[in-house]
């Protein structure tokens, strides 16, 4: 199965270096870049130079928010998957995040393993489908 190519949106250096041991360890991911505010985030995304078949985006971010990277990342010409990670996975903030074209939420403190079985579904769809 290859390895899904996968952008990081986290401001936390140590959550973020998390992440992408366990992703990368557990699930067929390969981290291929990461942000920690939203103006990189998009920056990144927008360069048609980058590619990635899952964006995982957290929520607050030291500059802008993780609803503004789904809301630009949702007009990109070659979408990605969307994901978010957060710790403030209410009720209402979910089904503001699907608004905005997020695909799902997961808890961080309870969701990994969801997190982890998504990465495994995503990878085994062929790369054509995978990114459009």
């Amino acid at each position: 199965m290859p390895a899904l190519e996968t952008y990081i949106v986290e401001d936390s250096p140590v959550i973020r270096e998390n992440l992408i041991a366990t992703l990368e360890e557990l699930a067929p991911v390969r981290v291929v870049g990461w942000a920690a505010d939203e103006a990189a985030a998009l920056r990144w995304l927008g360069n048609p130079a980058q590619r990635a078949g899952l964006v995982i985006v957290d929520l607050f971010l030291q500059g802008g928010s993780g609803l503004g990277v789904l809301r630009a990342a949702g007009r990109l010409p070659r979408p990605a998957h969307l994901v978010v990670l957060s710790n403030y996975a209410t009720p209402a903030m979910r089904l503001r995040c699907l608004e905005l074209g997020a695909e799902r939420v997961f808890d961080k403190s309870g969701a990994i393993d969801e997190l982890l079985a998504y990465c495994h579904e995503l990878a085994a769809i062929p790369a054509a489908a995978a990114t459009g």
